[in-house]
């Protein structure tokens, strides 16, 4: 078995979590079977791109095993994130590095910000990537070529791998030990870690709901004030109502044709998946203000509670309550015991074995934060759920 050069970048700036993290996953499943005197699967090696030493933003100082200048080959190179590499000029010249070492490199991945030091680089044009949800507009907007899925904790396209923030360079490093070695070898070092193999859902549980109806102006300031603007403006306000293709097309003095054509032209999709979308972000804001599950459904005319629970866990990889019990700040919310029995959800509504069993991650991709601006259109080439507003 040859064993894999790891090399994880370093800098001045650097944030110390994504670079401990991700090197501790491969130090622990660099020895086979936890015995020091087998072959070891990985060899994970620190390479200095401000000299030998570097400090991160914490203060922190790292002493690299390599620098730039003289480091090896490596099977797989890591550019983690942090403050010192969102400076475009230290982020075109570390993009600049990482292309000409490109050929070389089997794989090569970015957690967090990372990916400013390696989108300059034109390797990721074309290409699906995710980053923390906090820069994902301006990465976006930046960098237009790429296709960012913001709500994706970690991504594989092709040779090029990224990941949202902190610990999400954790189930990146242990996608990569999967993928090399087999679950026999990834699963063993997630326990360690006290962490799980694969989380459920995305990054947009964790990310702060766009609070729609309240903050209009600003949500969809770059939307105009063309028909479909103001359709859209009048929908944020009234989400407990009818919004059937028939009502909307009625309030845009549209046919049901024409509003289809026009809305997935200013959106990327249509009005009907919006809408449910623009729902389930109104869920979690009233969620978190204290409402209960059962109303919150009701009240956004989810007619039958088992398709909202369904929906909201597809979408945020969570049950309503537990969503809730989380990640509110209201203490009464996050005190309540947890229920006796496995036959109801966390809301008290009835759950069947299969919203319980053989769950799989979540395949919708969202852009809460990247509105598109006028004249933005959808990626043709996508399915319609990756190309979804909001």
């Amino acid at each position: 078995m040859d064993t894999l050069r790891i090399g994880i970048l370093g800098y001045n700036g650097v944030t110390a979590i994504n670079v401990v993290n991700v090197l501790e996953i491969f130090a622990f499943a660099s020895v086979a079977d936890g015995i020091e005197s087998a072959i070891k699967r990985y060899d994970p090696i620190t390479i200095g791109f401000d000299g030998v030493r570097f400090v991160s933003e914490s203060g922190i100082a790292f002493t690299a095993n390599y620098t730039i200048e003289d480091a090896p080959p490596v099977d797989t190179l890591i550019i983690p994130g942090g403050s010192g590499l969102r400076d475009p000029a230290k982020g075109r010249r570390v993009a600049e590095w990482v292309k000409s070492r490109a050929r070389s490199t089997r794989r090569i991945a970015s957690v967090c910000t990372g990916i400013y030091g390696v989108a300059p680089s034109g390797l990721l044009d074309g290409r699906r990537v995710t980053t923390h949800w906090e820069y994902a507009r301006d990465v976006a907007e930046r960098f237009p070529r790429i296709l960012l899925e913001e709500s994706e904790l970690y991504i594989k396209d092709a040779r090029f791998y990224s990941s949202a923030g902190a610990t999400a360079g954790i189930d990146l490093a242990l996608a990569l030990v999967t993928e090399d070695f087999g679950r026999e070898v990834s699963l063993p070092v997630a326990q360690r870690f006290l962490v799980y193999l694969e989380r459920d859902g995305g990054q947009e549980q964790y990310s702060p709901p766009v609070e729609v109806a309240g903050n209009t102006a600003t949500a969809f300031a770059n939307l105009g004030t063309d028909r479909m603007g103001k359709l859209l403006r009048w929908v944020t306000h009234h989400l407990s109502e009818d919004l059937s293709l028939k009502k909307l097309a009625a309030k845009a003095l549209l046919s049901k044709r024409e509003l289809l054509v026009q809305f997935k032209e200013a959106f990327g999709a249509p009005p009907g998946l919006f809408v449910k979308n623009l729902r389930l972000n109104e869920a979690r804001c009233r969620l978190l203000r204290g409402e209960k599950p059962p109303e919150v459904a009701k009240s956004l005319r989810f007619q039958n509670p088992v398709y909202f629970i369904q929906e909201f866990r597809r979408r945020f990889g969570a049950l309503p309550d537990d969503y809730q019990r989380r990640f509110s700040s209201f203490d009464s919310i996050k005190g309540k015991p947890a229920p006796d029995s496995g036959e109801r959800d966390r809301t008290g509504l009835m759950c069947s074995p299969q919203m319980t069993q053989g769950y799989r991650r979540p395949k919708i991709i969202s852009f809460t934060r990247c509105v598109r601006g006028p004249g933005e259109r959808a990626d043709e080439s996508l399915p319609l759920e990756r190309s979804v507003a909001l």
